[in-house]
């Protein structure tokens, strides 16, 4: 029996495709973080102040516009450049903001939802994680459009934010599309216990994820990415991860270590 392939499944497969090849050839990598605003309204989350609550203010956010969280935090790294922010891709996100590295070929692309679109924060970066909805993003450049495979072309893809799988189930958990190697970081309370199905169906390497209660905040991603860039193995960069983690929280490294996890 003969199946008729339809025009946009195949333009997807050829994206998909094209990504992983170009940013081979190129040497160029894509990190793809999604942040879910905290929300005390929206979210069980143990409440914070107001003003870094607030699930519709991205400026002040805890996770995103605050001190430490993604925005602010990697627009002060020294390690990283702040491209571009202000884009609003679709009603969910709030901001998007570019990032590249100063040192590697290597772009960090970040989204920050909606608090009370955390259900699809956590959907579409399973997506990707997947492989699902590649898409080709286009900063000018010098030499004219950069394209930047994002989403499911991205060579890596992060969490960040509350962990809703505590308080809602998926209707569906998106499945592994093919075979290019992707890596997933999930900074969230009790994320290996929470996203362990999910991410297995994805076909997703969990690079970095949690044992337990946890704060997360950008210094753990950029920690993370560090080791990442530098082509570290994975031990390495949990131990990256972790000693960020005490810098910042003052818990010792050994509970760090035991909080911080790489692979299954």
């Amino acid at each position: 029996m003969i199946r008729c392939v339809s025009p946009a499944l195949v333009c997807t497969l050829f994206c998909v495709a094209a990504a992983a090849v170009w940013a081979q050839d190129s040497g160029l990598r894509t990190v793809h973080v999604f942040v879910a605003l905290a929300d005390n309204e929206h979210q069980g989350i143990i409440p914070v102040a107001a003003i870094l609550g607030n699930g519709e203010d991205a400026k002040h956010n805890l996770y995103w516009g605050s001190a430490y969280g993604v925005k602010t935090f990697f627009s002060r790294s020294a390690d990283w450049m702040r491209v571009s922010c202000g884009e609003k891709p679709k009603a969910e996100i709030i901001e998007r903001c570019v990032f590249k590295h100063r040192a590697a070929n290597v772009y960090l692309v970040a989204d920050a939802y909606r608090g009370i679109e955390i259900r699809q924060a956590i959907l579409d970066f399973l997506d990707s994680a997947a492989g699902d909805g590649a898409e080709m993003m286009s900063l000018p450049s010098a030499s004219g459009a950069l394209k930047l495979p994002i989403r499911g072309g991205a060579n890596l893809v992060a969490y960040i934010g509350h962990d809703g799988l505590m308080d809602f189930q998926l209707s569906r958990f998106p499945r592994k599309k093919n075979e290019v190697h992707r890596e997933a970081v999930v900074l969230a309370c009790a994320s290996k216990q929470f996203f362990a199905e999910p991410v297995r169906a994805s076909g997703a390497y969990p690079l970095l994820w949690t044992t337990g209660l946890m704060a997360p905040e950008a210094y753990t991603l950029k920690s993370a990415l560090d080791g990442w860039i530098a082509g570290e193995n994975n031990e390495q960069i949990r131990d990256r991860a972790a000693g960020a983690y005490d810098k910042y929280q003052k818990c010792g490294f050994r509970a760090a270590h035991r909080l911080l996890v790489s692979g299954w």
